[in-house]
């Protein structure tokens, strides 16, 4: 069984009892210890068993492109009891296709206008806080370097990341069949083939110190950074929710867990279990290494590679803005360990953020503000798909 073996260790200290982490405890009323860690440790070492199973009879059977055009029919169709289907599809269906009894529709109704009504303040926080924190916790990283993600260049992970996190953000995304259903469905089978292509061909994948490939208490800690970390940071921006709202965002996020075969245990359906849940697995994770670095400095040249923007200087104002946000949102210590540039004047944008994101809440109605927001969001989308789908950009 593993331990809690970074709870003494300086980085972990700093980050809960002066950084990040005592914000988020304050935020969310929670009383951290490790008490619960072996109820939670055991999830290191456990995985979607039914993604694997549908990985290995469809994928590794065929040709890509056919596996992928058959799942698509599964999605897109059903899949009954009676079909004449592989059993890791029958198995994976069944589980998908049962809506859970504590499944509340005006709830994910609440977490979709938060993400919608946020508009760009959604995406800074998704960017400059959540992912680019994320790399901040070596062992997480290890399946990005492992499966060359570098190599594939931030536009495109980018454009990724935001294609699935708004198609199951928008209204009803989240029904059977629906666009936002099919983005769970086919990232957790992404997932599968990940890690298993990672059994198969990576052989000094250390398990012991960094779990199974793609782990559950990994994608845990993900899905805290989609709801939870989320939510701080839009509130670190000046942005205001609703205790309904608050609450929809974690509906919505343990609805999209559950989809992608994360264990209901582990999704949390409020901040204080959110914060005591991350505590727990923060203990484990050791800071950042090289291999961070590289994951930070290739988000943040993003902003200079990417051929939406035409001008330089254009580009070189919004990597400097994103910089900005990354140092306003996370601490002072993980800023420097992941080595993000230092920038004059570098309160200024996101100060100005919150006096804007004040006047315009009191301003604009909420039911203006999620429209205006769904339109920004999705135009945004739109310019990354029309780089990373329409041409061999890299």
């Amino acid at each position: 069984m593993i331990q809690p073996r970074f709870k003494d260790a300086p980085h972990f200290k700093n980050f809960w009892e002066n950084g990040n982490g005592r914000q988020l405890i304050d935020f969310s009323g929670a009383e951290v210890s490790c008490k619960d860690f072996e109820k939670f440790a055991l999830y290191f070492y456990h995985v979607d068993e039914i993604g694997d199973d549908v990985v290995r009879e469809v994928y590794f059977t065929k040709k890509f492109h056919e596996a992928s055009r058959e799942i698509e029919g599964y999605i897109r169709n059903g899949v009954s009891a009676t079909d004449s289907v592989p059993e890791s599809i029958k198995e994976l269906f069944t589980q998908t296709q049962k809506v859970p009894e504590w499944l509340d529709d005006n709830l994910l109704k609440s977490g979709a206008e938060l993400c919608m009504r946020s508009n760009l303040d959604s995406l800074i926080s998704l960017r400059d806080y959540c992912l680019i924190g994320g790399y901040d916790y070596a062992y997480l990283n290890k399946p990005l370097v492992v499966t060359e993600a570098l190599k594939k260049g931030a536009v495109k992970r980018l454009s990724e990341t935001l294609d699935f996190w708004v198609n199951v953000t928008r209204y009803s995304a989240l029904e059977l069949h629906a666009k936002g259903y099919e983005f769970a469905i086919k990232t957790r089978l992404i997932h599968s083939y990940a890690r298993l292509s990672i059994k198969k061909h990576y052989k000094n994948w250390d398990t012991e110190n960094w779990g199974e490939p793609i782990n559950s208490w990994d994608m845990m800690a993900t899905y805290i950074g989609f709801s939870f970390v989320f939510l701080h940071s839009l509130q670190k921006l000046g942005n205001t929710f609703s205790i309904e709202e608050e609450h929809g965002i974690f509906h919505l996020w343990k609805y999209v867990g559950y989809l992608l075969g994360i264990p209901e245990q582990l999704l949390p359906d409020n901040k204080k279990q959110a914060t005591e849940y991350f505590y727990l697995w923060t203990s484990i994770q050791p800071p950042s290494d090289k291999d961070s670095v590289l994951l930070a400095h290739s988000l943040l040249n993003e902003s200079l590679e990417n051929p939406i923007l035409k001008f330089k200087v254009q580009r070189k104002s919004l990597r400097y803005l994103h910089i900005c946000c990354t140092w306003f949102l996370l601490d002072d210590e993980v800023c420097k360990r992941l080595q993000i540039p230092e920038v004059s004047n570098k309160k200024l944008f996101p100060k100005s953020k919150i006096l804007f994101n004040k006047i315009y809440d009191k301003l604009v109605s909420r039911d203006s503000r999620i429209k205006r927001g769904n339109k920004d969001q999705m135009k945004v989308l739109g310019d990354y798909l029309n780089i990373t789908k329409n041409s061999n950009f890299h």
